[in-house]
């Protein structure tokens, strides 16, 4: 968390600072552990300083500014860093902004509650270098059923694992494989070398519309209360949750079941035996 549909959310709402001259960055001093910065932040101010900004993109789970030298800066939210144009939740956890002229934010702010996150200013080549295809796979939101099967139908992983393998597929984490394994009617614990065609057509269909409700809700605040949009709000998706920390209620598809939850790969993973039950062998 924040997963492909809350950093979505992060770039819509601050899409308008495209056309925008940044005038300053800076890190913001508190008592907290410091983000990660690359390159160092002088680096980094020569960089983007007096650079205008062309685009603000989404790459994975990571919302990008495309600068006019054609550098690009990136904010990799991870656990708990947000994206702001208002004021933050705290003053304390403010770890990096940007100052800018000639758009409708007169800055925008990076905080980060556990400091996990970063802010990287990448050259082209740099950028392929780190987030190119050897690091991180295509948008989730932009496979087909057909390279989806091509990029996972050969692992022997079960395929609620291989969902959150990045450099396979970017963008889908913890929350959302549940809930779209859900929809699809898929075993979370099922290899994916024995999903069929029809399975991955199904698996594909359930991405999509998960993942693009999720958008329409902007995402999913969780009880920590920690992800909010880029104007401190919260998200809304977290009550149109099916499975995810339903553990014990019903399952809102069969309601002859109760969500049951497991551990993979040292990850909560909820699912409903009845709905979604692995193929025999």
């Amino acid at each position: 968390m924040p997963e492909l549909p809350e950093v979505e959310t992060m770039r819509r709402g601050i899409a308008a600072a495209a056309g925008s001259m940044i005038l300053q960055a800076r890190l913001i001093p508190g008592p907290q552990k410091p983000i990660r910065v690359w390159p160092n932040i002088a680096r980094l101010r020569r960089r983007c300083v007096r650079q205008r900004i062309e685009a603000v993109t989404r790459f994975g789970k990571r919302v990008v500014l495309e600068l006019a030298n054609k550098h690009r800066l990136v904010f990799e939210p991870r656990m708990t860093g947000l994206i702001l144009v208002a004021h933050p939740p705290s003053e304390t956890h403010l770890r990096f902004e940007l100052q800018l002229e000639g758009g409708e934010f007169p800055r925008i702010q990076y905080w980060d509650q556990r400091g996990l996150g970063s802010v990287s200013c990448y050259s082209p080549e740099e950028f392929a270098e780190h987030l190119g295809p050897r690091q991180l796979g295509p948008d989730a939101l932009q496979l087909s059923s057909d390279e989806l099967q091509s990029r996972l139908g050969a692992s022997r992983r079960p395929i609620k694992v291989a969902l959150l393998d990045q450099r396979a597929v970017a963008g889908i984490g913890n929350l959302y494989a549940s809930e779209i394994l859900h929809v699809a009617r898929i075993a979370p614990q099922q290899p994916c070398c024995t999903l069929t065609k029809r399975q991955w057509q199904r698996l594909h269909e359930a991405k999509e519309a998960v993942l693009n409700e999720a958008i329409l809700y902007e995402g999913s605040t969780l009880s920590d209360g920690t992800y909010r949009n880029a104007l401190n709000k919260a998200g809304g998706y977290q009550n149109h949750h099916r499975v995810y920390a339903r553990a014990g209620q019903p399952c809102p598809a069969c309601h002859r079941s109760s969500v049951v939850r497991i551990v993979q790969a040292q990850r909560s993973t909820f699912y409903c035996p009845r709905c979604q039950k692995p193929p025999r062998g």
